[in-house]
């Protein structure tokens, strides 16, 4: 006969696992996210220099 602790031992291990994974899901998303925003605004910055010098 299992004694019931190791059952919440066992519950406790896959309830840290299923968190773990959903928060390194979260962190790759907002990584992501914020690549994006400096790729836009490497890309603004770019686009000025752009007219800043065809407009000399």
């Amino acid at each position: 006969m299992i004694p019931i602790w190791v059952y919440f031992v066992v519950a406790g291990i896959f309830i840290s696992a299923m968190m773990a994974l959903r928060t390194g899901r979260k962190e790759r998303e907002e990584e992501m996210q914020s690549i994006e925003r400096e790729g836009e605004i490497y890309m603004m910055r770019v686009e000025r220099a752009r007219e800043g010098r065809s407009a000399q």
